[in-house]
């Protein structure tokens, strides 16, 4: 059996086939696991340079316990409190508890009284929706229109998915305070998607992350991934880095092993490609009937957004700084606009000129020379790359102009460190691109822009025989937890050996 890719969506495919008594080969083009789990280092300064943020470990606890010893045995996760800490244009500060206990009062005393009300109610509703969509949806493989009627037994549950409803629309008729759709519309760019054609479904992401928590690895998220590659290895899968796939291979009509960059066959009767979607039935496999539609399918979808990334290497400490800080800005539906090249920038798509500022500081003594330092990881939402017709972040300069803009935009914002630089890495979508061979830098592969776009995305089963699909570009989607889901589906459908 041949894995290709040793992302996380990879890496737990291979633990748990391993587990099942297969034997299992991870071929991955990178000289290191993890695929979006990437770690930097410099001068005694380390930034994880993908997620920041665990969120439902229980479905990592599952895979843990599935291939061998228990998740806490391996890494060592800190339950972040407070989770967030948000600042909004109008200078008002919000800093969101870690559990659900807190958050009513901390929203009452930021925002004013019933706030708190306001976002419970809310999240009364979210916790309706996940327990309607988890089971039959995240958890089972997609199956069209059956996996629509599944969702859909009871009028009572299709009122309260509403799935006619954007997650704009849901915050709209529930939220009274902007502040608070400010706070909701955060969660589309989950999925990589715009909070104005989300479904509103994504209100269970919030619900999720206040329920279950949200949390950090000790020493970095990166060691999440390689935690799960130790186990894939304990268990007698094969991980071999620095070997690139160029084909999968066919034979009698079904998959029969893969072609590496180097002419190297390695044959086998079962593929798992935790590759990009779009990379796989666009690159990876013949033009072929069978495929055709999903082929069309991911050409209409609108891609996920991308991301922008400064790794800031800095002098002293920020007194009262939380482990993940959030400026918003002015006019949020200018950034959707730009990443998506929609509204004002109709067709025309560009990196955003003032936009959500993501920062994520852990006070991890792991990532710091010393103590009188800090290591920052700093994201913004920003079109893929796409050189004809799009952004071409290879563009001479930009990159550099880009990164001087967003400290700027920091500056404005209260946050300040430009005297306090001694160096920073850019990393664009084009970056994103080339090191994790997804298209364009989309995080998350398709977007869930559009109400029936979750039901579009990629299934596990390919239309290819023997070929499967993990991973954030597949079914049930992009962030850790699903893309773990993912591997747990393709291993149930694949069986013992």
């Amino acid at each position: 059996m041949a894995v290709v890719g040793a992302g996380l969506g990879g890496l737990a495919t291979a633990a748990r086939l391993a587990t099942l008594g297969h034997d299992v080969t991870v071929l991955e083009q990178a000289a290191a696991v993890g695929g979006k789990l990437g770690w930097f280092s410099r001068d005694g300064h380390s930034f994880d340079t993908g997620p920041s943020l665990l969120t439902w470990p229980q479905v990592h606890r599952d895979l843990f316990a599935a291939t061998g010893a228990p998740l806490e045995d391996v890494v060592d996760l800190v339950r972040l409190d407070p989770a967030v800490h948000y600042r909004f244009a109008d200078g008002r500060r919000l800093s969101m508890p870690g559990t659900p206990e807190g958050v009513p009062g901390a929203l009452d005393d930021a925002l004013g009284a019933g706030a708190g009300r306001e976002w419970t109610d809310l999240m009364r509703r979210a916790a309706s929706m996940w327990r309607i969509s988890e089971e039959p949806f995240l958890r089972t493989p997609l199956d069209g229109a059956a996996t629509l009627a599944r969702l859909s037994r009871r009028p009572a549950d299709v009122a309260t998915i509403a799935p006619w409803r954007t997650l704009r629309g849901l915050g709209e008729r529930c939220l009274r305070r902007p502040e608070l759709r400010v706070l909701l519309d955060r969660y589309a760019t989950y999925s990589g998607s715009d909070p104005r054609r989300a479904p509103a479904v994504l209100a269970t992401v919030p619900y999720v992350e206040q329920a279950f928590g949200s949390w950090y690895v000790r020493g970095g998220l990166h060691r999440l991934g390689r935690a799960v590659a130790e186990r894939a290895a304990d268990r007698g899968a094969v991980v071999r880095t620095g070997s690139a796939v160029r084909r999968v291979l066919l034979e009698g009509g079904r998959a029969a092993g893969v072609e590496l960059a180097d002419g190297e066959v390695v044959a086998a009767d079962v593929v798992v490609s935790g590759a990009d979607a779009a990379a796989v039935y666009g690159d990876l496999l013949p033009p072929d009937r069978r495929t055709a539609r999903v082929r069309a399918g991911l050409r209409r979808a609108t891609p996920s957004l991308s991301g922008f990334v400064l790794l800031l290497a800095l002098r002293g400490r920020t007194p009262g700084l939380a482990h993940h800080t959030v400026l918003f800005p002015d006019d949020y539906d200018a950034e959707f606009d730009a990443v998506f090249g929609t509204g004002r920038h109709r067709g025309a798509p560009c990196p955003v000129p003032d936009p959500t500022v993501y920062i994520s500081a852990p006070d991890d003594p792991v990532l710091r020379p010393d103590d009188d330092s800090e290591s920052w990881f700093v994201l913004v939402n920003a079109p893929p790359h796409r050189p004809d017709g799009g952004v071409d972040w290879d563009e001479p300069g930009l990159a550099d102009r880009y990164s001087a803009q967003l400290l700027d935009v920091m500056a404005r914002r209260g946050l300040d460190v430009r005297h306090r630089l001694k160096w920073s890495v850019a990393r664009s979508p084009a970056d994103l691109a080339r090191d994790t061979g997804s298209v364009g830098g989309s995080i998350y592969g398709t977007s869930s822009n559009g109400v029936r776009a979750a039901f579009l995305r990629p299934g596990n089963v390919s239309p290819v025989p023997g070929l499967f699909l993990v991973g954030g570009s597949a079914h049930p989607g992009g962030g850790l937890p699903l893309v773990a889901l993912s591997a747990e589906i393709v291993a149930g459908l694949v069986g013992p050996a």
